[in-house]
């Protein structure tokens, strides 16, 4: 296992989720959803750390959290659905320039990467990390 960088890619998870916190109650929404999307990419990379499996690219992240994590059943398809949904809404808050989020959804993004961010530290835990701080 590679804590070191599953503590670091933790701590960039944590901070964007923070991030997107501060970005959302601010009226900021397209930032809070691409914040939001970095918070869960970061936490999956951490996931995937922990089973040694080194992820060079925000594709192989997706990719390979489906493979190696959901499908034997380490964790459940909802993460991986929200890991690609917040992948497609950060594409579009980033470089769709006539799209606005409104904050209904925004605030869904954010709780999300929320939601994700403990469901990874629970996952985490269960790996033998055990000083993991709460998202």
């Amino acid at each position: 296992m590679r804590e070191i960088q599953v503590q670091a890619e933790w701590r960039r998870s944590l901070k964007a989720q923070g991030a997107a916190d501060l970005l959302l109650e601010a009226d900021f929404y397209e930032d809070a959803v691409s914040r939001a999307y970095y918070a869960v990419l970061h936490a999956a990379k951490a996931a995937l750390l922990a089973r040694d499996i080194v992820t060079e690219s925000h594709t192989a992240v997706r990719r390979l959290f489906g493979k190696e994590l959901v499908q034997p059943g380490l964790l459940e398809k909802e993460w991986a659905m929200i890991l690609a949904h917040e992948q497609d809404e950060r594409a579009s808050a980033d470089y769709d320039v006539e799209l606005t989020f409104s904050r209904e959804v925004a605030t869904q993004r954010v709780n999300d990467a929320r939601r994700f961010l403990e469901r990874i530290r629970s996952f985490l835990q269960t790996e033998g990390i055990d000083e993991i701080s709460s998202a």
